[in-house]
């Protein structure tokens, strides 16, 4: 049995050729409407299989001519498209076409359209159906030639065409649902490596500026130290020789400057014990630290003796600040019960004002004189406790932490941290 393929391509007439042979069919070929009718005159085809777009004279003209001649009329015409508009079922139609094929063909598609249009046994015009019947359609008005056979076969193809473009589409979509969701997982991973770097980068911005800072102090510091050996040295070397030279004519005079140089050998002890306590800020990086924690790790350090101690911090609060932060809160713990007298209790809270927290450190002691609010934080006092005041203040300033004393003199010491909303946080904000 001889199918007639009519295409312009010849890519696509071997490929259709190919298919058709593989089936046991007899193939011929023809580039153009005028060389398809030609060989349809030379040898009559069983089917025609033709491409709409082509040169000279296109599907269209083509199925129509065949159709309107009496002698090949008969012959089942099977149009090959693209099928992009629904206008080209009815200028199919117009033309009488028997059926479709959609391009790119498929084997089991062609097989089945052959199949079934060899399988029908009328032909157009058969049924009795009027060859003129007028459709308007899209906007345009179409003669229909095609019988009602002609016209059932191309619309069960056409409707086959779209059940199996919707099954494509569908199975498109599902891979594109997949794609997205896949999609989706890579932005919420790269959103939460993005979060993470964002972390990163601020955690080492504050590093940085953490250690800058501490550098600052430590390079203030160590000018300060220098100056301050200095001057001793130079007294104690001017009250040596001052022994010297009174030492034979008043050994009395002699031994009070001998000793005056021994004080200030004490002095410069202290001086240097000090510094070794001020080089330790800023060693290592600051982190967070639990306030409560903290809080209760200092009680330890310190013999309360009577003195009862609060700590109502509420759990899971931290504070960004160098890793000497304990070493503060043990300093004000010593200086209650040292300086506070009449203290019986020590209270650690939390408070929460502007935006900004405040730790709080309150007793019931004597508190501290108006005029000594500030000068208790100045470099010399606290010295003969280990870290001072001082040294309390240059730890929290590292990380922009700031303490002062507002108690009343007869309500008791209260000392306040302040720290800004980026040292401070609940501990869950850090898991979210």
């Amino acid at each position: 049995m001889k199918i007639l393929v009519v295409e312009d391509s010849r890519t696509q007439a071997e490929y259709l050729r190919h298919i058709l042979e593989k089936e046991g069919y007899r193939v011929g070929m023809a580039p153009d409407g005028r060389a398809a009718l030609e060989a349809v005159a030379a040898d009559r085809p069983a089917v025609i299989l033709t491409d709409i777009v082509m040169p000279e004279m296109d599907g269209y003209d083509l199925c129509r001519r065949i159709k309107q001649d009496t002698a090949t009329s008969d012959i089942p015409v099977i149009l090959v498209t693209h099928l992009s508009d629904p206008a080209d079922v009815m200028r199919g139609l117009e033309a009488g076409a028997d059926s479709f094929i959609i391009k790119p063909c498929e084997a089991d598609l062609v097989r089945s359209r052959l199949e079934s249009i060899l399988g029908t046994a009328d032909r157009a015009g058969s049924d009795g159906t009027d060859p003129g019947m007028e459709v308007f359609f899209a906007g345009r008005m179409y003669t229909l030639s095609a019988g009602r056979r002609q016209i059932l076969n191309t619309l069960l193809s056409t409707y086959e065409i779209a059940v199996g473009k919707n099954v494509e589409l569908q199975e498109a979509q599902e891979r594109l649902n997949a794609v997205n969701r896949e999609l989706q997982r890579a932005v919420a991973d790269l959103e939460r490596a993005n979060d993470d770097l964002s972390q990163e980068n601020a955690e080492r911005r504050r590093v940085e500026k953490a250690l800058s800072e501490a550098n600052k102090k430590l390079q203030l510091m160590a000018s300060i130290t220098r100056h301050d050996l200095l001057n001793l040295l130079m007294a104690m070397n001017g009250y040596l020789e001052l022994a010297a030279g009174s030492r034979d004519s008043d050994p009395e005079t002699s031994w009070k400057f001998v000793s005056n140089a021994q004080d200030a050998v004490d002095r410069m002890t202290r001086t240097i014990r000090f510094a070794a306590e001020y080089q330790k800020i800023g060693v290592a990086s600051p982190v967070w630290h639990e306030i409560r924690d903290v809080v209760e790790r200092s009680r330890m350090y310190t013999p309360l003796g009577t003195v009862a101690l609060e700590n109502a911090v509420p759990a899971g609060v931290e504070i960004y600040a160098d890793p000497l932060i304990e070493k503060v809160f043990v300093n004000l713990i010593e200086n209650a019960v040292r300086y506070g007298e009449t203290i019986t209790a020590i209270r650690f809270s939390l408070e929460e004002t502007g935006g900004v927290g405040r730790i709080v450190c309150e007793d019931n002691g004597v508190g501290v004189p108006e005029g000594e609010k500030e000068k208790i934080f100045a470099y010399g006092s606290g010295k003969n406790t280990g870290l001072g005041l001082f040294l309390a203040r240059e730890v929290l300033a590292i990380t922009g932490i700031t303490i002062r004393e507002t108690g009343s003199p007869d309500g008791g010491a209260r000392f306040e941290i302040a720290c800004p909303a980026e040292v401070i946080r609940i501990a869950a904000e850090r898991e979210a």
